[in-house]
């Protein structure tokens, strides 16, 4: 399903004109319009998933495969130092747009570029609750 009234969806179909490095069946992979450095790309299903909790799981598995792929080629065509594969799901965590997408961020060392959080301290005590009521059983 496509919505109409997403960009997002609308880029990954070709309805405006993007600079795409890779496309197949479910994905268009374009550049970042606003990169956080050069060859920044957004891994985008064809299909509109509003995020991680819609999309399906082997269409995740696949976008995931893609995002090695265009991770291995920014590394060899742009010689950077890492890379950065990022999701966000809701607007608390910063999704902005309501499509499932997966930044692929290449980073050089000293391009200054941050990470969303800000560490913090965990009591011991503190993390052995969360984690049990975490455990998935």
């Amino acid at each position: 399903m496509k919505k109409d009234d997403c960009i997002f969806c609308k880029l990954a179909n070709g309805v405006f004109p993007t600079n795409s490095i890779y496309e197949d069946d479910l994905f268009n992979v374009i550049l970042d319009a606003a990169p956080a450095n050069p060859g920044h790309a957004l891994i985008l299903p064809k299909e509109h998933y509003q995020d991680v909790f819609e999309i399906d799981e082997e269409t995740l598995g696949k976008a995931m495969i893609l995002a090695k792929k265009i991770a291995t080629r920014q590394t060899e065509v742009l010689k950077c130092d890492g890379v950065n594969i990022i999701q966000n799901n809701k607007e608390a965590a910063g999704q902005s747009v309501p499509h499932y997408h997966l930044h692929v961020i290449p980073r050089f060392v000293g391009d200054k570029q941050k990470m969303l959080w800000t560490p913090r301290e965990a009591a011991d005590d503190e993390q052995k609750k969360i984690c049990e009521k975490l455990k998935i059983k």
